[in-house]
């Protein structure tokens, strides 16, 4: 049932934030010579209007994709890395953390390429008179025909780079705001308590590496038309300082964070009401305060959001 509920809040999580995450993108990809979004409400309402509503919703397949495997990965690896562990301390938190955002790269990474190059494509049409690709499965499978397994990888580095401590931070942000408010089993704010940890601990998680999914977002997008602007991780910093200046790493960093806070919430939410409903309203709660490791250790493998 844990793993029903991690995935179907995921989804929630999905539902609500990839309309940020569609922003951040473009923010972050766009050409400084010819920007065509001056912040991240123009990007809002000129993808609304250009490309309709559900241009914001571009590449959305992909992280539904993976959601089920990613899922399992992190909450496998979490639970098991911290009986290993055997101490439920704030520092073993972080290092659980970090083991499952390594591992879950394996999946995650094929699934950002895909979202970003869908993403990406079309951009300020409402209807693409030529889509490169169909949809994620097609996205992937043609990077695989023209470029082996190397292709489909693209920006592994980076995203062992942002998840492991990312994750590593997010766990361990979750676990000391969960002690600090207290989720007393009859708390009547227990939820709102969660949701207000949840998404704090999602915004401190990606402060933590955010310079580096900028850097992650413009590797995997080079080579869309054909011709490769980076010839490794060096050279896009290098090239992207040079013509942005440092600033470039806080694009699209507004969206990230509207996005963080909703998107923790609601896989929190979702995944706390699952798991009471099917469980019983006297279960429920006291898997819900699991969440502080000192009174009850299992929610470390409950309530956990699947994507940061």
């Amino acid at each position: 049932m844990d793993f029903v509920a991690g995935c179907i809040g995921g989804a929630a999580g999905v539902l609500v934030g990839h309309p940020f995450d569609t922003v951040k993108v473009r923010l972050q990809v766009q050409s400084v010579d010819k920007p065509l979004y001056r912040g991240t409400f123009h990007c809002f309402q000129s993808i609304i209007r250009q490309e309709s509503v559900f241009g914001l919703y571009k590449g959305i397949g992909s992280p539904m994709m993976g959601l089920t495997f990613i899922n399992a990965i992190v909450f496998g690896v979490q639970g098991n890395a911290m009986r290993m562990l055997g101490h439920d301390t704030p520092t073993n938190q972080f290092l659980a953390g970090a083991a499952a955002g390594t591992i879950q790269c394996v999946i995650c990474c094929p699934m950002e390429l895909a979202k970003t190059r869908l993403q990406m494509q079309g951009t300020g049409e409402k209807k693409s008179s030529r889509k490169m690709y169909k949809n994620s499965l097609d996205c992937l499978v043609r990077i695989y025909n023209r470029e082996g397994l190397r292709g489909v990888n693209r920006g592994m580095v980076t995203t062992l780079i942002r998840e492991t401590p990312g994750f590593g931070v997010y766990f361990l942000a979750y676990d000391v705001l969960t002690r600090s408010l207290g989720c007393e089993p009859n708390d009547r704010y227990m939820i709102p308590k969660l949701m207000f940890a949840g998404g704090m601990a999602g915004i401190a998680s990606w402060l933590s590496t955010y310079p580096v999914d900028v850097i992650k977002s413009r590797l995997q997008a080079d080579g869309m038309g054909g011709v490769n602007q980076y010839s490794s991780i060096a050279d896009c910093v290098r090239q992207s300082v040079r013509r942005e200046g440092y600033m470039v790493f806080t694009r699209g960093l507004t969206s990230t964070l509207l996005r963080a806070f909703p998107v923790n919430a609601a896989t929190f939410a979702t995944v706390t009401l699952i798991l009471m409903y099917a469980r019983g309203t006297e279960a429920g709660p006291q898997d819900c305060e699991v969440a502080q490791p000192s009174h009850h250790a299992q929610i470390q493998q409950q309530a956990q959001p699947s994507s940061l």
